[in-house]
């Protein structure tokens, strides 16, 4: 963190405090100076203890909970004691240690990575807000500013990282608009960094420039537009007026707490090892955080609600379920986090695992083993990860396989389907998940996306899948469908009616039809898997009637246990609403028309 840390505390009390020694000195004069050399001696415990916890966090597991809950606690307060510390200090500090402000910036940094991380590891999206207000207070009182006085390459290079942190917590706050001017601030200090110093890592700040670029554009399916003409940026996170409304039952008991998310789809844009696919899921899998942090400070914040305050951390109630996410990760990499968070539910907990990836699939005619002979998705390959040695380079998810070591077949989550499991797959091959068998007695419900989309809208499949797209914001791939790109907000309001009133009429459905599966009653009870199973109904009601969609199997969506055709998927009120919607966005075109329907 500092250079100066490991030096003795008498060599950091800079010039003045030397230049007094050569004089004689009366006894006030002698206290003040063993005064400030204690406070100097102290920052530099504090701030070399902080060191030393902070590069420990990164030898922890990533799985489980209280492996960690207390290393983060004791982090947690050596970095709040450190930050007040340098704040009560500061004119001491600045006289006889020399305190500059990048170093200032330095704390605030690892206090806002400290909360971001935290973030990571329990979901919940206010610790978010804290790591937000650090780095906005980082950015406002200029930290950084003289990071390219000092020839020292490497402080720059803490500047572009804190840039590109600050990014994605941005991103994850739906704050766009000064994700767009942190992004252009990013492009100048690495240009500034570049022409000065001409490093060796360039290129590699080009990359990270282009993927948050491409990041951004990918993301904007749809413009809601103001009265002004000027964008609107909406969050799709959980929040009591999106929720579709469910008549209770005691069957209803699971509870969604743990979530793992995979991305590994090879040619979709990612930025911060979170694919687009991921980066929708993680959204819609959270409630709509509180904004009582979310601020641009003019001043240095304090240090806010420590998850460890109260009584807080291990057994705490969360307001989101816990998730793991994994950018193609290896399939013993995919299994360990899968067994932790298995191993974590409690008694009425269900798990939710999403997948997004290439397809792998199987060479053999006739399978005999469902479970394996069907191919499954591909996780990652030699080129991603030094496990498959032994396997063949795939390069294209059209070669087929017949064993490759790092596809995730259906039989190797038949042992999870021990407690409940909540399995969403998003690929061109998702339909081989569909033999997963229900064999432990558990509630199992199996979502798999279109195996193909139609050639119209194959150019923009590195902007995400079209089935995510659905779960994530159902009005956005309505849209994306219809060719709208611009729309006012209005007309969004308007049209979110249509879609809040499917929403409730296939809740409804779901739970007074005769023919649905336990398995959809019992995860109808938790608010998230509510929302994504009438979703996901949404998104099969209006492919059926779209007319580049309806007459090719391949491109609809299916799900395991199958729902109702003509109680739900056919059913003429849900029909009715599409249409009631392409007719409000005048698109009525692009679907069949009734008497097709019939």
């Amino acid at each position: 963190m500092l250079s100066s840390v490991n030096a003795p505390a008498e060599d950091l009390l800079g010039p003045a405090h030397h230049a007094s020694n050569l004089g004689g000195t009366d006894m006030t004069s002698h206290i003040v100076d063993e005064s400030e050399r204690k406070v100097v001696a102290e920052f530099c415990h504090l701030l070399e203890k902080s060191k030393q916890l902070f590069n420990g966090l990164r030898d922890l597991p990533q799985y489980g909970h209280k492996q960690w809950q207390g290393y983060f606690g004791r982090t947690f307060d050596i970095y709040t004691k450190l930050w007040k510390f340098q704040q009560q200090h500061r004119a001491i500090l600045d006289a006889r240690y020399g305190l500059k402000r990048w170093q200032i910036g330095e704390v605030a940094s690892k206090i806002g990575q400290l909360y971001y991380h935290y973030y990571l590891r329990t979901s919940e999206t206010n610790y978010l807000n804290e790591a937000f207000s650090f780095y906005a207070a980082i950015r406002g009182r200029a930290y950084y500013s003289r990071a390219g006085r000092e020839d020292r390459p490497d402080l720059m290079v803490k500047k572009l990282r804190f840039y590109a942190r600050f990014i994605v917590v941005c991103l994850l706050l739906k704050k766009m608009k000064l994700v767009r001017d942190l992004v252009r601030e990013l492009a100048k200090h690495i240009d500034e960094y570049t022409a000065t110093y001409e490093p060796d890592d360039q290129l590699e700040w080009s990359l990270v420039l282009g993927e948050i670029k491409g990041f951004i554009e990918a993301d904007t399916v749809v413009n809601v537009l103001d009265s002004d003409s000027n964008s609107i940026v909406l969050s799709h996170r959980l929040n009591p007026l999106i929720t579709p409304p469910v008549e209770k039952s005691p069957i209803m008991s699971l509870s969604l707490q743990e979530v793992v998310l995979v991305g590994s789809q090879s040619d979709q844009v990612k930025f911060s090892e979170l694919t687009l696919d991921m980066f929708r899921m993680l959204q819609t899998l959270e409630r709509e955080p509180q904004e009582e942090f979310a601020q641009i400070y003019d001043t240095s914040p304090a240090p806010g609600r420590s998850p460890f305050e109260n009584g807080g951390g291990i057994g705490m109630k969360r307001e989101n379920p816990h998730k793991y996410l994994l950018y193609k990760p290896t399939v013993s990499q995919f299994l360990i986090f899968m067994a932790s968070g298995h191993r974590e539910l409690p008694s009425n907990g269900a798990l939710l695992l999403f997948i997004s990836g290439d397809g792998c699939f199987s060479t053999k005619p006739s399978p005999v083993d469902r479970s394996y002979d069907l191919g499954g998705v591909l996780l990652s390959t030699k080129k991603d990860s030094s496990e498959s040695i032994i396997t063949p380079l795939v390069s294209s998810k059209q070669i087929l396989h017949t064993c490759e070591s790092n596809c995730l077949h259906p039989g190797d989550l038949q042992p999870f389907t021990r407690r409940p499991l909540f399995l969403i797959v998003d690929s061109d091959n998702s339909v081989a998940f569909g033999s997963l068998q229900r064999i432990f007695d558990q509630p199992l419900i199996v979502l798999m996306s279109p195996q193909e989309i139609p050639t119209a809208f194959q150019d923009d499949r590195h902007k995400g899948s079209l089935y995510s797209l659905f779960l994530h914001s159902p009005l956005s791939g309505f849209a994306f469908i219809t060719n709208i790109v611009d729309i006012p907000i209005h007309l969004w309001d308007k049209c979110q009616a249509y879609v809040d009133r499917f929403m409730t009429e296939a809740s409804r459905l779901v739970t007074r039809s005769r023919g649905v599966d336990t398995s959809y009653l019992n995860f109808m009870g938790d608010d998230f898997m509510r929302l994504i199973l009438c979703r996901h109904i949404f998104s099969c009601v209006v492919l059926r009637i779209h007319r580049n969609f309806r007459s090719r199997n391949k491109c609809l969506p299916t799900s395991n246990p199958t729902l109702p055709e003509l109680d739900i998927l056919e059913n003429p009120t849900l029909q009715r609403y599409a249409l009631d919607l392409a007719l409000q966005l005048d698109v009525r075109h692009h679907f069949t028309e009734c008497g097709e329907i019939d």
